[in-house]
């Protein structure tokens, strides 16, 4: 049995590798926006209030979702590194990050939708 064929193993793989670039490019990110003080308090402020457009919601709601699958399949990768007796158990686990991501991600994302659209009426 193959871990890397298109199953549960491989898409385990490529979306901790997707959600571990799309974390480390927000942190680029950040650290230049936070950089930018130094050029002075106005410049600052306007490129923080660009961060209040809803499509830097939505971002942020991506940024949620690759932060909170990428910290769960990290949790189930460490449990196979440290017990390797639990690869035989990789799918299920796979599906339990799956199911843990999805009973986190959707109320904490509809909330922060709504966050965004009343935040996009009041400007």
């Amino acid at each position: 049995m193959s871990l890397y064929k298109g199953g549960t193993g491989q898409w385990s793989w490529a979306l901790h590798r997707l959600t571990g670039v799309g974390v480390l490019l927000f942190l680029f990110a950040h650290i230049l926006d936070t950089a930018l003080i130094i050029l002075g308090p106005t410049l600052y402020n306007k490129i923080i209030a660009i961060y209040r457009l809803p499509l830097f919601g939505l971002a942020e709601i991506g940024l949620f979702a690759a932060v909170l699958y990428h910290s769960f399949n990290g949790v189930r990768i460490c449990i196979i590194d440290f017990w390797p007796a639990a690869t035989r158990y990789h799918k299920q686990m796979w599906f339990a990050v799956m199911a843990l991501f999805f009973a986190v991600f959707l109320p904490v994302a509809w909330i922060m939708t709504g966050h965004i659209l009343q935040g996009a009426s009041h400007g």
